[in-house]
């Protein structure tokens, strides 16, 4: 019995299809290694002082700007601060220019990382921009800890 062609060519498609499932997952494997590299994660302090967040590696820090917290260093761009959710505090450094809506008693969200030493050193920092206006992170970290207040004049 004399073999067929058609066995020749199914073998063939079968170990393109192989060899291209495997290209695709090599693909998606390697976007997702960028990926790990990029995301940050949102954290509140309460959630970083439960141990919650990564040493190491950037993640974002949300709340509000502690009152009477804000000190700047001698050299002016060197700026320490607390960031609350109303339950607990953690200390803020951050080496830059904040941004020109960034204050005390207003909504933070800051990019970097917790050094060994529990303050978080901030490579960004991002204000409120508008008098209702809080990030969603942040919002979202205070209901997690129980301390979210809805602000009065809010809209639904």
């Amino acid at each position: 019995m004399k073999r067929s062609g058609g066995y020749a060519r199914r073998r063939a498609r079968m170990l393109f299809l192989a060899l291209a499932l495997g290209l695709s997952a090599l693909a998606a494997g390697l976007v997702l290694l960028a990926f790990r590299d990029n995301i940050a994660f949102f954290y509140g302090p309460t959630e970083v002082m439960a141990g919650a967040a990564p040493q190491g590696p950037l993640f974002r820090l949300g709340g509000m700007v502690q009152e009477d917290s804000v000190t700047t260093s001698a050299d002016g761009l060197t700026v320490r601060f607390m960031v609350t959710d109303y339950k607990s505090s953690l200390p803020v450094t951050y080496t830059g220019i904040l941004p020109d809506l960034f204050r005390e008693g207003q909504g933070v969200v800051a990019r970097g990382r917790l050094g060994e030493d529990g303050v978080f050193t901030a490579v960004e920092v991002l204000a409120k921009h508008d008098e209702r206006y809080m990030p969603a992170e942040a919002v979202e970290a205070m209901k997690r800890a129980g301390t979210w207040r809805e602000p009065a004049g809010a809209r639904p």
